[in-house]
């Protein structure tokens, strides 16, 4: 029997394993500078060091790898660039961890030889991720990887922050800070995740001076009290302007405060009164600065209370504190009422886990509004396209309430600050090289600021710094500025926003041309993934149950363009499915195609092709035209449905069903069916491979049966040809598609036989219908199970029917069923779906079923209503065509 060799059934981990080594070995993935080609470049959102592959990370880099081999099979020179970023708070929490079972602290070891451990640790464990993505497929020019600490990076962070400083746009101050008291460091807004947390709101009464009375605040935090420097009230509020100008006695201490007015208390919030506490407070620190009122820090770094409250209190940690603090006040008359709140949400600290501290702090900070103004007009110009489009609103807000940007962290691990300061004659400078000594008095006792930088400092250079930056590099010049950008909108601040000002202030232009946003990846019932839930798959387990192929397209096609994803391990056998599906139709038309068949450059000239023919490759370039106009409008969900229609749905289920008897024909008939089952077969598999590589690959070689040397991802990406559109033979086959469908239908629903051919009866066919379902007699016969098509103008007897327009389609049951058997089943059904309409009917009606069940039962049983209502009515309706 003719035909090459293709397995039964398609092995993904034999086939993954095999070619991403070949992939790698033939160097496709490295890009170089190439005057003849147009240059398009991805540079990866660099995963932690300590991170392992999550779903997250397989989602955005999917996506990545989708464009990029888009782009490369496009003729595009290539460059995916990919890297790590050291992480600073993580990578350092990780490494303490390890020492602290081996009974060392950091502080044992000293600063160097605890940056020793931290070197050592990276190397080790740094790249598993990186690794593991190899797993999922990326292609990635794995030559060119980079480290947010590797010493070109870390020259052009000296650099950038030397500019900076010497502009003027650096500065070291005290504010306010999200503080990490398990970390004892500060912390940027994305390292602060919130947790759902009941509390309470105590009422305490601030006695007044100098008259009777008192002023009651209402507080979350009582223990903050005792930093407390004035009390505020809203210059409108009535109740309380007789009192402005006045004192209060702060309970448990013996300090009294001043009671200002000041715009930001909420006369309807609480008691309208507002304690003001600036060291530990944002809006209470704003509040102290116009206002002139002194700032008192009452915890140290760990979070307990120091000496700047009463010695009772002292050495307590915060929340001890707190519940002291209420007992205090409950004894001497001062605590109001309590009142319970419901979960509010409560920042905590993303790697110590506990509650950050606002906390008042000398910390550097980055002056934002000038480079701001750049990067706001880059996207509202449209030099930086987003989408979806709605994010810029998003992107806007944040240039509304922009905020200094405190740089320095207190660690040891990361970019130290480059900020040198003399001890004997105070002189301060930034440096990009250490100095090693003061250039004003020649000291030698010139030291380096312990601070290091926010690891987003150094990640806000990356489209630049991995291409070279600050030297010329040729790289820097052919894929600079990028092309696409893929990430979450919940870094579109802290990463987003700051690469856009980073590369129109180093770079004065753009960092890429486009940002392409996705979702979060939620479990199925919408929750957030978290290894606390259980709910968080691993990636690997997945491929290696289903697949890498499969997991991609899967998670891809379940994207919304707007909105987050669900996702279970079981959808993936959508993908599995799709890909044996292709694997099935690759191997019957390779079953039947001669060894020295391969897809032909152009189909067969039009006079010999069948109006089955005309329909798929009309099909086939319509399907090349809107995955091109998908992938160019950032909706690759909408390219993975547009593809798996086409190949299941349109080839697999109908083209190759139709083509089995031409198999069994001429020659001639023979050989045009099978060239235009693999003209198509291959631009499709071509056209699916930046979603699918590994099954792509492995189809591609079967079908051209070439030396090993070529690979479908190099080969060109196929391009629609509207001159193949046929109108005509597309709709005169999905009309075809319908009598056959149903027909098919109708045996279904009369319980026929699959061996038993059937009659059918048309009427009040058109003749252009008529015309067409004579030409195609023998497909309609053979696809749909039928003996012989008669055409009349009344119904037969005892036929279940359907209708097309205004074609009425009947087959007639007698010598087909027992009828009476059939009539006999069909009526117990109606009456038990009866019976289940009037029960779900009567539980939507109850008032108390809707006050209290879940919004989703409520949805699922009136969807259950009108699914039972659709299946009475068409067994009503059977029930009338057997009388």
């Amino acid at each position: 029997m003719p035909g090459r060799n293709i397995g039964k059934a398609y092995n993904p981990a034999d086939t993954e394993n095999k070619w991403y080594a070949i992939w790698e070995q033939r160097g496709y993935f490295q890009a170089e500078v190439r005057k003849d080609r147009t240059p398009y470049c991805i540079v990866i959102p660099p995963p932690n060091i300590t991170g392992i592959l999550h779903m997250g990370h397989v989602l955005d880099n999917t996506i990545q790898d989708i464009y990029i081999r888009h782009a490369r099979m496009q003729g595009f020179e290539t460059l995916w660039l990919p890297g790590t970023d050291h992480a600073g708070i993580a990578t350092q929490s990780v490494v303490e961890k390890v020492l602290d079972k081996q009974g060392i602290s950091k502080h044992d070891l000293g600063r160097e030889k605890f940056l020793e451990k931290v070197w050592e640790w990276r190397e080790k464990y740094g790249g598993i991720i990186l690794q593991q993505l190899k797993k999922l497929g990326c292609s990635c020019d794995w030559s060119r990887e980079r480290f947010t600490l590797d010493p070109g990076l870390s020259r052009a962070v000296r650099k950038v922050f030397v500019h900076l400083y010497h502009k003027g746009l650096i500065y070291r101050g005290y504010r306010i800070v999200n503080w990490s008291p398990g970390l004892r460091t500060a912390i940027s807004d994305d390292e602060v995740h919130r947790k759902e947390i009941p509390g309470h709101l105590w009422y305490i009464r601030y006695p007044l001076v100098d008259s009777e009375g008192f002023i009651t605040v209402a507080t979350t935090r009582p223990e903050t009290m005792l930093g407390d420097t004035a009390v505020a009230v809203h210059p409108s509020d009535q109740r309380y302007q007789h009192l402005v100008g006045k004192l209060a006695h702060l309970p448990l201490t013996d300090r009294q405060i001043p009671i200002i007015a000041d715009s930001h208390p909420d006369p309807a919030s609480g008691t309208g009164a507002l304690k003001v506490t600036p060291a530990h407070d944002y809006d209470d620190f704003d509040i102290g600065q116009r206002h002139n009122l002194p700032a008192i820090l009452i915890m140290d770094e760990a979070g307990k209370m120091n000496q700047n409250v009463p010695p009772k209190y002292q050495g307590m940690d915060r929340f001890d504190c707190r519940r002291q603090v209420v007992e205090d006040l409950t004894a001497l008359g001062l605590l109001e009422k309590v009142e319970d709140i419901p979960a509010h949400p409560v920042g905590h600290c993303y790697r110590s886990d506990v509650p950050i501290e606002p906390y008042l702090t000398e910390q550097w900070f980055l002056k934002m509004k000038e480079l701001a103004d750049p990067a706001y007009e880059a996207v509202n110009s449209g030099k930086v396209f987003f989408t979806p489009p709605e994010l810029i609103n998003r992107y806007n807000a944040w240039f509304f309430t922009l905020k200094d940007w405190c740089i320095s962290r207190q660690l040891w691990w990361g970019h130290r600050i480059p900020i040198w300061t003399c001890k004997d004659c105070g002189f301060q400078d930034a440096f990009e090289e250490d100095p090693d000594h003061c250039p004003k008095c020649q000291s030698h006792n010139f030291q380096q600021d312990a601070d290091v930088l926010d690891t987003w400092f150094s990640s806000w250079l990356w489209p630049f710094s991995t291409l070279g930056w600050p030297d010329k590099t040729p790289e820097l010049d052919y894929f600079y500025p990028t092309d696409l950008l893929v990430t979450a909108p919940d870094i579109i601040f802290l990463w987003v926003a700051r690469m856009i000002m980073a590369g129109m202030e180093f770079m004065h232009d753009i960092p890429f041309k486009a940002v392409a946003f996705h979702g979060i990846i939620r479990d199925i019932q919408g929750r957030m993934m978290s290894k606390t839930l259980g709910n968080s798959p691993d990636p690997l387990d997945v491929i290696s149950e289903y697949g890498a192929d499969a997991m991609r397209f899967t998670v891809v096609s379940l994207t919304p363009r707007r909105g987050d994803i669900r996702y279970a391990n079981e959808l993936c056998e959508m993908g599995r499915n799709f890909a044996n599906k292709v694997w099935n139709a690759t191997r019957f038309i390779l079953m039947n195609a001669s060894d020295d068949q391969y897809p032909p450059a152009e189909p067969p000239s039009q006079d010999r092709l069948t109006l089955a023919d005309r329909w798929i490759l009309s099909e086939y370039h319509r399907t090349i035209a809107a995955v091109q106009k998908s992938l160019e409008e950032y909706r690759h969900n909408d390219s993975t449905k547009i593809i798996y229609s086409f190949l299941w749905d349109r080839f697999c289920d109908w083209y190759l069903e139709c083509i089995k008897v031409r198999l069994t024909g001429s020659p001639e008939d023979r050989k045009t069916a099978l060239d235009i089952a693999l003209y198509v077969l291959d631009g499709s598999i071509r056209l699916l491979h930046p979603f699918m590589p590994f099954v792509t690959e492995e189809i591609w070689q079967v079908l051209w049966n070439h030396p090993k040397n070529r690979s479908i991802m190099v080969e060109s990406y196929p391009k629609a040809d509207s001159a193949w559109f046929d109108d005509k033979a597309e709709s005169n086959m999905e009309f075809l598609m319908k009598v056959i469908s149903a027909i098919r239908g109708i045996r279904g629903e009369m319980h026929v036989p699959p061996q038993s051919e059937a009659d059918v009866v048309f009427c009040h066919a058109s003749p252009q219908e008529m015309e067409l379902l004579n030409s195609e007699n023998s497909t309609v016969k053979r696809l749909a199970s039928v003996k012989e098509i008669h055409y009349a103008s009344e119904k037969p007897k005892l036929s279940a029917s359907a209708i097309i327009g205004t074609l009425e389609i009947y087959v007639p049951l007698e010598g087909l069923i027992d009828l009476v058997t059939e009539r006999n089943r069909l009526t117990k059904e109606a009456v038990r779906l009866k019976s289940l309409i009037t029960g779900t009917k009567a539980k939507l009606d109850n008032p108390h079923f809707r006050e209290r069940a879940p919004e989703e039962v409520v949805e699922k049983e009136h969807t259950k209503l009108g699914e039972m209502s659709q299946s009475l009515a068409k067994i009503e309706r059977i029930l009338v065509d057997l009388k």
